[in-house]
Parts: C-alpha cells; sequence; structure tokens
C-alpha cells in the first residue's frame, strides 16, 4: 500500500495528523474497552497507534500531555463497582517488523549498560479481556478488568464462575494479584452463537466480544452459563516473590492451580526470538482460542525492577503483533466532512466489504493530495495514479477508526470517469476553504457561522470527558441548534436553556417532539446539576487544540483555580513570565501553550469562553497526592555525563520517586543534577540560584 510517509510530512500536517489520531485512538479505545463493541481490529488499532508514536518520534514539540501514547485501555463503564488497581494495568509496546524485535533487544542492553545477551521470555498474545484476580491469604477476594489501567471494573462474583480461576490457593503469598486474560475457545463460541439464534438473542461477532460481553454481566448467573477460559500470564502486587524470573514465577502460577500457555518458552536472545514467533504464526490457524501476536518479556526479574516503567507500557516488554488484511471493493462515491477546526475530510463510500472479519463500508482518503496520488510535495504516491469514483480500490485497515484506501487497480477503472475535484467551498456553510502553505488540510474559513464547526464544538462540550450532560447528546446538540425558537448554538446558551423555555411565549420544550414533561424537567435537571464543574473538566470542555483530557488535568492541577489560569494564560507571550511558567509545567510544550493563547486573544472565541464562566460555578482542582520520597513533587534536570546509570535508568528512577523531570532551568528547578561535562544548563542553575548536587548525592538522596 502507498501512504505518506511520516518522514514527508510538514510540521503543519504533523500536527492534523496527531490530532486526527488522537481522535481515532479515543474513539477505539471507547468502543473496546467501555462498550465492548470494538468498530475495528486490533491490528487497525495497532497502526493508528503506531503512526502517533512514529509522527510524535520525528516531532517531540508536538507531542500534547494527553497523547494517545500515554493513555491505556479506556473508561470504566457504568453498572459496576470501581476498583482502584494498587499497581497499574498497563498496556505493551507494540513491534511489526524483525528489525523492531532487535531494535527492543539493543534498547534494553542500552538502557541497562550491558553488554552481554538478555533472556526473555515469548508467549502468545491471547485476544481476550484483561482480568485482575486479588487473593489474599489464598482466598479470592476480588477480580477487577484492567478499565483505565489505573481503575477497573469490579466483576468478583462473575470471576468466581470461570473453571479456571481458583476459588483458593494453598502455598500462595499472603497477598497475590493473578493477572491474565479471559478469553473464550473457537468451539465454544460457535455453540454459543449457536444457543443465541436459536434463542432469538443477539450473536456475537467474535470470540473477544463474547469474552467480554459475558464477563461484564450485571447478573453473574449469565457469565456461569458463558464457557469462559482464563490463562494466567502475570501478577500485580505480591507480598513476596513469586521466583527469581518471569519464566519460574509463570511455573509458580501454574502449579497453584492456574492455566498457563503452554507455548510460552525461554529464548536467548532476538533470533530465538523471533524463531519462536514464526513457530507460533505458523500454528496460529490450528489453535483452538484467537492469538494476535507474541509478547516478549525480560526474564530477569531484577532487571525488569531497573528497566520500570514508562508512563502506560514497561519497558521490559514488547508485543509482536502479526499483521492486518487487505480487500478489493468499488469506491461509489466520495462525502466531505467538515471538523471542528473546520478540516475538510474526504470519505470514500464503498460497496461493503468484509476486511479481517468486520464489514467495511467507509474509509479514510486523509486529503486532496492523497485522493490526487501525490504527497505534500508532490511526490508520487501510489505510483501517481489518483483516486476515482467507481474505481476499484484496495481496503487496508490499519490507518483509521475507519479504513483507508490504500491503491487502485487501473485495469478496473470505467470509461468517461473523471478526476475528482476537491471542493473549494465548505459544503455546509459555502465560506471559502483555503489551503494554508505547508498545510495538507483545506479548512473552511467560516469559523464560528459554519454550522458544521459549531455543532462539532458543541458535541465536543457535552462529550463524556467534558460536560457529560445526560440528555443532551450528539442528535440533541443538533436539534437544538437548528431550534429557531430555543436554539443553543455556543456553550453558555446550554445554561441559559431552561430559563429562555420558560419565557418562551411558543412551544415549550415538553411540548415538542422527543420531549415530554419527564424528560424536560430531567434535562434541564441535569444542565443545572453540571452548572458547578471541576476546573479540568471545564478546560477540556473548551475544545482548545491539542488540548485533551490529561493535558486539561495538568493545568487544572497547576493553576487549581480558573481565576489564576485565566489570568496566566490572558497574560501569556512568548517571552513573558507567564509563558515561561506555563511552558515549564510538565507535559505542556509550546505548541500547546500558543494553542491555549491563540484560543484566549481570540476575539470571539474569547467572548464565548468568557459567557459560559460567567454561567459557571468552577470548581478548584487539587494537586494529586506524590509518593513519599526526598524528591516528590520536586522538578530535577539531569546534565553532563552520568557515570552509574544510564541516563534514562536516572530519569525513569527519579520519576518513579515522583519527582518531574525536565529538559531545561527556569526558576521553576528545584534541583540539578550535574555530571562531568555538564554546560549550559549547570551555568543556567547558577545564574537562577538553583541547587547543583553530583551524581554521588543524587544516589545517596534517593537512597539508591
Amino acid at each position: 500500500m502507498a501512504e505518506q510517509a511520516v518522514e514527508t510530512l510538514t510540521e503543519a500536517e504533523a500536527r492534523d495528523e496527531l490530532a486526527r489520531l488522537a481522535r481515532a485512538i479515543e474513539a477505539a479505545n471507547r468502543a473496546y474497552h467501555t462498550l465492548d463493541a470494538p468498530e475495528i481490529s486490533d491490528a487497525d488499532y495497532d497502526a493508528l497507534k503506531r503512526r502517533n508514536a512514529a509522527i510524535e518520534a520525528r516531532f517531540p514539540e508536538l507531542k500534547c500531555a494527553d497523547s494517545p501514547s500515554d493513555q491505556v485501555g479506556g473508561a470504566v463503564a457504568e453498572g459496576f463497582g470501581k476498583v482502584a488497581h494498587r499497581r497499574p494495568m498497563l498496556s505493551l509496546e507494540n513491534a511489526f517488523a524483525a528489525e523492531e524485535v532487535a531494535e527492543f533487544d539493543d534498547r534494553i542492553r542500552r538502557f541497562l549498560g550491558l553488554a552481554g545477551a538478555v533472556s526473555y521470555t515469548a508467549e502468545p498474545k491471547i485476544d481476550g479481556l484483561s482480568l485482575s484476580l486479588r487473593y489474599e491469604g489464598g482466598v479470592l477476594v476480588q477480580a477487577a478488568t484492567r478499565g483505565d489501567g489505573e481503575v477497573g471494573e469490579n466483576v468478583t462474583d462473575n470471576a468466581r464462575t470461570i473453571a479456571d480461576i481458583p476459588p483458593r490457593l494453598t502455598g500462595a503469598p499472603e497477598v497475590l494479584e493473578v493477572r491474565g486474560e479471559v478469553y473464550m475457545s473457537h468451539a465454544d463460541f460457535a455453540a454459543l452463537n449457536a444457543r443465541q439464534a436459536a434463542a432469538g438473542d443477539r450473536t456475537f461477532a467474535n470470540p473477544r466480544n463474547a469474552a467480554a460481553g459475558s464477563l461484564r454481566q450485571l447478573d453473574a448467573r449469565i457469565t456461569a452459563a458463558r464457557p469462559l477460559r482464563f490463562f494466567a500470564y502475570s501478577w500485580g502486587e505480591l507480598s513476596a516473590p513469586l521466583a527469581a524470573t518471569q519464566f519460574e514465577s509463570i511455573a509458580r502460577l501454574n502449579a497453584l492451580g492456574f492455566q498457563t500457555n503452554p507455548l510460552t518458552v525461554l529464548c536467548a536472545g532476538p533470533q530465538e526470538m523471533l524463531s519462536h514467533y514464526a513457530r507460533i504464526e505458523g500454528q496460529r490457524a490450528k489453535l483452538s482460542y484467537d492469538i494476535d501476536g507474541v509478547v516478549y518479556k525480560v526474564d530477569d526479574l531484577a532487571l525488569q525492577a531497573r528497566l520500570g516503567f514508562r508512563s502506560t507500557t514497561p519497558r521490559w516488554a514488547l508485543a509482536h503483533k502479526f499483521p492486518a488484511e487487505l480487500a478489493w471493493t468499488e469506491l461509489l462515491g466520495i462525502d466531505i466532512q467538515v471538523g471542528r477546526t473546520g478540516a475538510l475530510s474526504p470519505v470514500a463510500r464503498l460497496r461493503p466489504v468484509t476486511v479481517g472479519g468486520v464489514v467495511v463500508q467507509n474509509a479514510t482518503l486523509h486529503n486532496e493530495d492523497y485522493i490526487a496520488g501525490r504527497d505534500s510535495r508532490g511526490q508520487e504516491i501510489r505510483g501517481g495514479k489518483d483516486i476515482r469514483i467507481g474505481d476499484w480500490v484496495q481496503v487496508y485497515r490499519a490507518g483509521d477508526v475507519i479504513p483507508k484506501v490504500a491503491d487502485v487497480d487501473l485495469s478496473q477503472r470505467k470509461a468517461g470517469a473523471q478526476p475528482y475535484a476537491f471542493p473549494k467551498e465548505c459544503p455546509e456553510c459555502g465560506s471559502p476553504a483555503h489551503r494554508e502553505e505547508g498545510d495538507s488540510v483545506r479548512r473552511c474559513t467560516g469559523g464560528l457561522i459554519c454550522p458544521a464547526q459549531a455543532v462539532e464544538r458543541l458535541r465536543h462540550f457535552v462529550s463524556r470527558g467534558a460536560f457529560d450532560i445526560e440528555g443532551l447528546g450528539a442528535k440533541q446538540v443538533e436539534m437544538f441548534f437548528k431550534d429557531p425558537t430555543l436554539p443553543v448554538r455556543t456553550p453558555a446558551e446550554i445554561f441559559t436553556l431552561a430559563a429562555r423555555d420558560a419565557a418562551n411565549p411558543l412551544q415549550k420544550l415538553k411540548n415538542r417532539e422527543g420531549f415530554g414533561e419527564v424528560s424536560a424537567r430531567k434535562l434541564f435537571a441535569a444542565i443545572e446539576a453540571r452548572r458547578t464543574i471541576p476546573l479540568d473538566r471545564l478546560i477540556f470542555s473548551l475544545g482548545i487544540r491539542h488540548v485533551g483530557e490529561v493535558a486539561a488535568g495538568l493545568l487544572a492541577r497547576h493553576y487549581a483555580t480558573w481565576e489564576a489560569f485565566e489570568a496566566a494564560i490572558t497574560r501569556a507571550t512568548p517571552g513573558s513570565p507567564e509563558w515561561a511558567e506555563l511552558t515549564a509545567i510538565n507535559g505542556v510544550g509550546a505548541v500547546m501553550a500558543q494553542s491555549l493563547v491563540d484560543a484566549f486573544q481570540n476575539e470571539a472565541e474569547r467572548a464565548a469562553i468568557d459567557a459560559l464562566a460567567a454561567q459557571l460555578n468552577i470548581q478548584p482542582v487539587q494537586a494529586r497526592g506524590v509518593v513519599d520520597s526526598p524528591v516528590a513533587g520536586k522538578t530535577v534536570v539531569f546534565t553532563g555525563t552520568l557515570e552509574k546509570m544510564t541516563r534514562a535508568e536516572a530519569k525513569s528512577r527519579a520519576e518513579a520517586l515522583g519527582a518531574k523531570v525536565a529538559g531545561s532551568v527556569s526558576a521553576k528547578t528545584d534541583l540539578v543534577i550535574a555530571g562531568p561535562g555538564a554546560g549550559s544548563k549547570a551555568k543556567d542553575a547558577e545564574r537562577l540560584g538553583v541547587e547543583i548536587i553530583d551524581e554521588d548525592a543524587w544516589l545517596r538522596l534517593i537512597g539508591a
């Protein structure tokens, strides 16, 4: 397939691509983890995350604090009690090529400063639902799904119905959290669907959906009637180690009564890892359960401890995924969708085709250059073949929430097919659609007068992570936006809705289609309940580019109050003290800072923000508790050469102790650790009066 390579992206293209990927990944996470109704395959999702990471690696200044690279799973569904994991349930870094496996091994050895070989375990990656089982005194006391990695769902009663999960253990540590995967075999899945169909009930799309839906039943009797299985492959909190290595620990879990995968082996290095990958891939079709790759883990648990974790993944593990699938179908038409920022996005309407077990009807076409068969620099892609309505096109489900068109079969092009003319005007409001130099996206210039942009902004405002107003979803937003007598076209107007309805001499909301007296009253009550809102949710709701949920939380915890936040962003300009403070926040870069400043300096946007704030009771947000260590909450900077550990290990250790590691020295820096060769950062620290210590003093300070 042909695709605009990451190395050819301009900064503007990369920024837009990251925003698109963030939306796609957020939607996929919610569908997969929260709703148990995935819209894309694992291969699609992996490709989204992989492309996102590649762009961030090339443009690190564009990485947002709420980057999908730093997120795990999805929100906890309603209906279950919440369980805070004592140790986060993280996701895994993915690889797709043999070279990446070799690089993983090189990276491990570089991080640890080792010249010799490292041993790894290799095991099939089960396509199921992650589950954590907590045993105390040998008794199963709690079972929880992964959720968002920090908080999961309490499914204890359901887990007790699974035969592979022992209710009691003999010889286990006093506290033992066993982690693994709930799955359903192919034969059991087929039998379950046959029973569902015979009873006139809904059938499941695949074994993973069946397993997830069965485990997350509010009635445990339904779960008990479903043929669920469980493989143990890891652990969380322990009161005593299981063994000294990963391989021996898995054997210990098996001895305690858990099913562990018999295809787990010990490998001496990358070549043996790849050989085992090939063996498992060859057996994939013959296995009785679904797998989507092979997981490699550093075997020595002491080395795992030194390697530690990134924000969402352990450094000592890698998931080597199997490749995705392709299919051919007819392009029936091209629609143009207008997004919240005015971007005109072409979407292919396809004759339905099954790709990787999922029926595909829509696909992204990226932008007008992609349709024309060229990249942003005018270079040919797909051999210069353009895409025309009526073409027979290849669909590759690995580039978006909806797949993408990868190639064109010119031998089947219809006579008279015309090149596609990309619109120069917004199809929603008729405003000119301009394309700035260096930007791959054509954007509507209508701004707030464009109904598509306005509606998308309102939909974001009422979305789950923002105001999340019950009874005011995407459908209702569009209805109120178009309503001539009770319009809602700005967020502030949501909070005047009840008063305007009461004063409306014409048709009341309770008398309109889709509403009654009870539903109207409930909507007004739900809106009123959201008049009091935490600062972080308000910041996220504003829909400012590059400011997602995580970034909003960082900003809210730093400034604490709306008044402080509003004053700082209003006065922040490059070079000002407020700008220096803003960009010194861990996770906030210049791109995000400029986006915030632009929003608050835009006259129309600022008026909308001020009108909204006047309607609200904005609650301050307190800083999170930090771990108990001498450096918790402090901002530290490493400079020069470290001799006792690698820079990566030092940074990881500092972050694990609750410190913030910054890349530059400012007045907000608490401590600089300077090794031989320290240069400008040490001089900046001296000038600002920041404490400077050497590596030995640092190690003594943290008790290493």
